[in-house]
């Protein structure tokens, strides 16, 4: 069942089921029970479950990854306003990758812009492979 396809008196069951079998593990032992064995709902399987979402400690690494692989390509980070930078990254298991497409460009602009909220540490990073400040 899928959300918005069965609403009853206003609810949406579908988005309900969804959420039951994405939070299975807080529910208690008798409402799994229940939910398997009257309603025959399942736990949702892992290829189901969303995958964790990243903060921005993680945006913030892996655009300092691109950044690092630019300046090792290039001698230098006087990246174009434009451009896009490939990187590999490791999946929330570790062991699956896949390549993403970073706006390497305007995140070192904006870098640049905001040096004065960076932390010591990350403007010592960034000063490492060469970033200008003005």
């Amino acid at each position: 069942m899928s959300p918005g396809v069965v609403v009853h008196q206003g609810e949406d069951l579908g988005r309900w089921v969804r959420s039951v079998r994405l939070g299975w593990d807080k529910l208690t032992t008798v409402q799994q029970w229940m939910c398997e064995h009257i309603l025959g709902i399942e736990p949702a399987g892992e290829d189901e479950k969303p995958q964790p979402r990243r903060t921005q400690a993680d945006e913030w690494a892996l655009n300092y990854a691109a950044a690092k692989q630019y300046y090792v390509r290039e001698g230098h980070l006087r990246v174009p306003r434009k451009h896009t930078e490939r990187i590999v990254v490791n999946g929330p298991d570790g062991q699956d990758q896949e390549e993403r497409d970073l706006r390497l460009g305007a995140w070192v602009s904006n870098q640049r812009s905001r040096a004065a909220a960076l932390s010591p540490e990350r403007v010592e990073q960034l000063s490492t492979i060469g970033m200008r400040w003005t």
